[in-house]
């Protein structure tokens, strides 16, 4: 049973699947949107809003927490700069999934994950 169990594996072990957020969050929070599958677009979306969340605290200490996420001191500045002004009066809600086609290849259900304006 998987009573009080949150959260996705997506048939991968736990270091993979860390990997795997990290780089999509540091890829989303980058490019401002990426074409993933539907499944990991959902396990990221979370993540992803609670970083933005984080550079809107702007302190060192959030600073630090949001570094050991994602450890790339670029993509943090960018978060507490630009994302932080951007949503300083939104209360949350700073991404939008849009479910696209079936990938070609294997017939895999696409999304695109994109931060709202």
């Amino acid at each position: 049973m998987r009573h009080r169990k949150a959260g996705w594996k997506l048939s991968r072990p736990t270091d993979q699947r860390l990997a795997l957020y990290r780089n999509l969050v540091k890829e989303l929070l980058d490019h401002e949107r990426i074409v993933t599958t539907e499944a990991k677009a959902r396990a990221v979306k979370p993540i992803v809003e609670k970083v933005i969340t984080l550079g809107k605290g702007a302190t060192l200490h959030t600073r630090r927490q949001a570094l050991s996420l994602l450890a790339d001191e670029e993509v943090v500045d960018k978060v507490f700069t630009q994302l932080a002004k951007r949503y300083a009066e939104r209360p949350g809600g700073y991404t939008r999934m849009v479910k696209l086609g079936p990938r070609l290849g294997d017939g895999a259900p696409q999304a695109l994950l994109e931060l709202v304006e």
